[in-house]
């Protein structure tokens, strides 16, 4: 079941409130999706002694070393006659993240979907043993509720496959997919790449059909990219870098259970991102766990006569006017909580100046009205 988004996170106006919103989400913001992410990562392989999965042909497991566990995995499974070095750019990229990934290669480079679905089953298995293996490094170290895949083309059929084989599975993230026929009756928050250009696994014949056969009770995106040819999402860069940051977002979201990266996804990433030419999303998810306890605060607060009547341009480039009854304090607060900009509005023209701050979306406090604002590019 999809969570409730609760746009009246507005609460985190209370001092308080926005005193633990900044430290439940510190440092969780667009710049800190960065590539590489910020710890350090090494690596596992079969002679390490790691497990050789009998439906998978040899692995890498790639995994933080100065972060701290539990840690959520991810399993990723190359395309059809591709090798694992076609997608191992996300190995490190995640688990420089801290989610541990595990690349892995088919038994014959000509798997189809359903035979990359069993592959990255058996690799989430390799994973569960990790967590027991006595001399693994991940020894009692990874969420085992916290396991999801991965694949490019047929492997990214091959990762619907198996989130619909495998109720278990806590997230998809499918980068440019192919798969006919598709029964993809599942609940795991599903994530779509896909390219516009795409002659191998065309958007009208893949991608954007996957997106309408999953149910819309599971929560789902669907991420072309304008241009967008069959590798467009190999790697964390395509698209600019759009295309990591989504992915770590939903993942972080989704399976990590993370709230915080609610906003990224909801207020900037998937607010008409200029690399897409085609954007389809329905999903909600709450915006931050701690709202819960102010609601009760905000009930109580008089808004039965407002006082600002008006504020324009909304969105906005810059600058908002605001027309009000007489002169009062405002609060500008991003969507994470926190205290951007605060001051006193007199005289005849009220202006808040919203340059400094990147396109996103935010509110305006003054007295007990709360006002969201979309700042544009």
């Amino acid at each position: 079941m999809k969570n409730l988004y609760l746009e009246i996170s507005l609460a985190l106006i209370s001092p308080l409130f926005t005193n633990v919103v900044i430290a439940q989400c510190d440092g969780i913001t667009l710049e800190s999706l960065t590539n590489p992410g910020a710890f350090e990562v090494a690596t596992l392989t079969e002679a390490d002694g790691i497990r050789n999965g009998p439906d998978y042909s040899g692995a890498t497991i790639y995994y933080p070393t100065n972060s701290n566990p539990p840690f959520s995995s991810i399993a990723i499974v190359p395309g059809f006659t591709a090798l694992p070095s076609s997608v191992k750019e996300w190995g490190p990229f995640y688990a420089s993240h801290g989610i541990v990934t595990i690349i892995i290669g088919t038994n014959s480079l000509f798997d189809f979907p359903e035979a990359r679905a069993e592959a990255l089953l058996d690799a989430l298995e390799t994973i569960k043993k990790e967590n027991v293996r006595v001399s693994s490094p991940l020894e009692g170290a990874l969420n085992l509720n916290q396991l999801a895949v991965s694949g490019w083309s047929m492997g990214g059929g091959g990762a619907q496959r198996a989130a619909a084989l495998d109720t278990t599975i806590a997230g998809v993230v499918a980068l440019c997919p192919w798969l006919l026929n598709p029964e993809l009756n599942h609940k795991s928050p599903l994530l779509i790449f896909s390219g516009e250009a795409d002659p191998t696994a065309p958007p009208l014949l893949h991608a954007n059909i996957h997106y309408n056969q999953t149910p819309n009770t599971t929560d789902k995106v669907l991420f072309e990219i304008a241009n967008g040819n069959h590798s467009v999402a190999n790697t964390p860069s395509g698209g600019g870098g759009y295309i990591g940051k989504v992915a770590l977002s939903w993942l972080k979201l989704y399976v990590e259970k993370n709230d915080c990266y609610c906003p990224l996804l909801t207020d900037t990433l998937l607010v008409s991102p200029p690399i897409v030419s085609k954007l389809e999303k329905d999903f909600e998810c709450e915006l931050l766990d701690v709202v819960n306890p102010v609601l009760g605060a905000l009930a109580n607060v008089d808004d039965t006569d407002p006082r600002v009547s008006r504020v324009y341009p909304n969105p906005t480039k810059n600058i908002v006017n605001i027309e009000m009854h007489g002169d009062g304090q405002y609060k500008i607060i991003s969507s994470m909580g926190q205290l951007l900009l605060e001051g006193y509005l007199t005289g005849d023209k009220k202006q808040i100046d919203l340059s400094e701050f990147p396109p996103s979306m935010y509110y305006l406090y003054i007295d007990s009205q709360i006002i969201k604002l979309i700042k544009s590019n």
